[in-house]
């Protein structure tokens, strides 16, 4: 019994250790938790369809290639940005290398006001660069991390890799209207219903709320997947 609880007591100080060095902003770190715990509310096809990903991002990197995913809806301005934050940050918490992850649209538009809030909500720490039609944002998940750079442009940008990437289509529309998604070596569809269907509304913040936490809890479940 004494072996069994000083065994126990080093797992717990393992896992207190490992959750207090992600380097993520406290509030990251919870949000991740409670994602984490829910992981079971994911359905088995869209754990499929994650899985593909998963899959592809395992094979770069045992390969030592370059991990590129391009998240892809109509306008760049929610989903797309959603899951291309959420999924760097699941790079880092397991620990995946090689992973760098990018957003586009079929048009440009900017990044929407109420997916950076619900962001914020999340933990993300956001800057806001001078204020245009299409501002550029500077997300971090922790004071050390690098930012990443948010910001509404087309999927073939010059920012964005041109070729031998994942397109991911977070949107139907988008995966409909773009049979070929040029320069991509895989494409997978995971839409996500658009939050803008409440903009106005009472439930507005409530729906973005919801949609970030999918795409939170999808993405970290996508990561915990690849075996490298």
């Amino acid at each position: 019994m004494k072996r069994f609880l000083a065994a126990l007591a080093g797992l717990i100080l393992v896992q207190t250790v490992a959750t207090a060095d992600t380097g993520f902003f406290p509030a990251i770190d919870s949000y991740v938790a409670t994602s984490l715990e829910q992981v079971d509310e994911i359905p088995a096809d869209r754990k499929r369809q994650l899985k593909k990903i998963a899959l592809y991002i395992q094979t770069r990197v045992k390969s030592d290639l370059p991990v590129n995913l391009t998240y892809i809806c109509t306008h760049n301005s929610r989903r797309s940005h959603m899951s291309q934050l959420w999924a760097q940050t699941a790079a880092e918490y397991y620990g995946v290398p090689a992973v760098k992850t990018f957003s586009g649209g079929t048009e440009a538009t900017a990044f929407n006001p109420r997916a950076v809030a619900a962001l914020k909500r999340a933990g993300f720490q956001i800057e806001q660069g001078p204020e245009v039609s299409n501002p550029i944002y500077q997300v971090r998940s922790g004071q050390a991390k690098e930012p990443m750079t948010a910001f509404s442009k087309k999927y073939m940008h010059e920012s964005n890799p041109q070729s031998d990437y994942c397109a991911v289509m977070t949107c139907s529309d988008a995966d409909k209207n773009c049979p070929t998604v040029e320069g991509a070596s895989f494409r997978v569809a995971i839409p996500y219903e658009d939050p803008k269907a409440f903009d106005g509304t009472e439930r507005e913040a409530a729906a973005y709320d919801e949609r970030c936490r999918q795409i939170s809890r999808e993405m970290l479940w996508l990561f915990s997947q690849v075996n490298v």
